[in-house]
């Protein structure tokens, strides 16, 4: 039996969702951290928003524990061929 998740659920995802969309553009616009500094700020940003996207509009937060478990492994692999490719682009000679 599918979750129905309140409307005023959602409404609170969306504008937590469109805040951290203004966090991100104001951090890139007025915050100067050096390269890594402000990607690695954009990435936790964005990593916020995913998890946000994936536990509630996505239904895992109430979902069953095989659903999560294969949505971490996917995000696992994810990370993993992003981790492969820095390690690559880093010790070119």
């Amino acid at each position: 039996m599918a979750h129905v998740v309140p409307l005023k659920t959602n409404i609170k995802t969306l504008l937590t969702l469109l805040v951290l969309t203004i966090v991100t553009v104001y951090t890139a616009k007025f915050i100067h951290l050096g390269g890594a500094g402000n990607l690695i700020l954009a990435m936790f940003i964005a990593s916020c928003k995913a998890v946000i996207v994936f536990g509630w509009f996505m239904h895992l937060k109430y979902d069953g524990l095989m659903n999560r478990v294969i949505a971490l492994c996917g995000l696992g692999f994810l990370f993993l061929m992003i981790g492969f490719s820095y390690i690559d682009l880093f010790f070119r000679h």
